[in-house]
């Protein structure tokens, strides 16, 4: 079912040029392709911007749609908002490299979407070049860091239980805000210890849990849980004060809320938990495979990047092997 937003996005598209076929193409990810709610909506977002631009230069059909058009769009999203010497660049705010990508691959999709469907007969998506951006080394803390940011719940507030069990899920198993948001108590096998989730693409796969997360759940399960629970949310694992399920914004919430008490960097984020927890298996001697197994890679090269940020496992390989350490 597609959430509240994707359904707003798409009553709105239909008002502005084009917006009928962008809403049949979001209505495609959804039924067809499978994709989260959160990815449909990146991109029902990200097509709406384009929608305004293409307004704004007067175009109103796909075909009109051609390369330079395309280029000028990612142009101006790179712009500073104050300068308007490109028509429509008042529509945007300057965006960083990634997002500008992330605009290119949305309308690529869309445009791959309409060739398939027969609304335009050429696929200019073949020479379009993405832009170049510099890769990104993800923020990873130290094993101490991670300690420190873990035992930063207070035993004596009330929901202690539950936040302890969420950070120690989260660092355990490497799993997304929005994944660990969707759980399931079926999800978890806490006497062999292990929990199943569903990642992107509503691609399942199953994670190994350690003794203290098994431990931190256990407890929550057995000592808070069951009086947070209420009718609707009978099989939801982590449950709020009003027994709703907890939704991903609100663990962000609550991980950035226990980053500062623990004097994390103000960068820490549920993804840097993810990072921690693929750099650190690494650094252990975890083969990459297995790391891009329970991380949910499709690509291992999206896992290579844990290989240059893992600077003391290097270290230690160059001072045991290097004949003038």
């Amino acid at each position: 079912m597609p959430s509240t937003q994707i359904q707003s996005i798409s009553q709105e598209l239909p008002s502005l040029p084009l917006g009928r076929s962008v809403k049949q193409f979001l209505d495609y990810l959804i039924v067809e392709a499978g994709l989260s709610n959160n990815t449909v909506l990146a991109y029902g977002r990200d097509l709406k911007g384009f929608l305004k631009y293409c307004k704004s230069n007067k175009i109103s059909q796909l075909q009109q749609i051609k390369p330079p058009l395309i280029q000028n769009y990612l142009r101006t999203l790179a712009q500073d908002p104050k300068d308007t010497s490109s028509r429509g660049s008042e529509l945007t705010t300057a965006k960083a490299g990634s997002s500008i990508k992330r605009s290119l691959v949305a309308i690529r999709m869309f445009l791959r979407f309409a060739k398939l469907t027969g609304l335009i007969e050429d696929d200019l998506t073949t020479i379009l070049e993405s832009p170049k951006i510099w890769q990104k080394l993800p923020c990873v803390c130290s094993k101490q860091q991670v300690i420190t940011l873990l035992n930063s719940p207070c035993p004596d507030e009330p929901f202690y239980l539950r936040d302890k069990a969420m950070l120690e899920l989260l660092y355990a198993t490497g799993i997304r805000a929005g994944e660990l948001a969707g759980l399931k108590t079926s999800d978890l096998n806490l006497n062999i210890g292990y929990l199943r989730c569903l990642g992107k693409g509503n691609r399942e796969r199953v994670i190994p849990i350690g003794k203290v997360a098994i431990a931190a759940a256990v407890e929550y399960l057995t000592n808070l849980r069951p009086r947070l629970v209420r009718p609707f949310s009978a099989d939801s694992l982590l449950l709020s004060r009003t027994g709703r399920p907890m939704s991903r914004i609100e663990i962000w919430r609550l991980v950035k809320k226990y980053a500062v008490r623990a004097g994390m960097p103000r960068n820490l984020t549920v993804h840097t938990l993810r990072h921690c927890f693929a750099t650190h298996l690494l650094a252990g001697g975890a083969d990459l495979r297995s790391i891009q197994e329970m991380l949910g890679h499709v690509d291992i090269a999206t896992t290579q990047i844990y290989t240059h940020v893992d600077y003391e496992r290097l270290r230690k390989i160059h001072k045991e092997f290097h004949p003038r350490p």
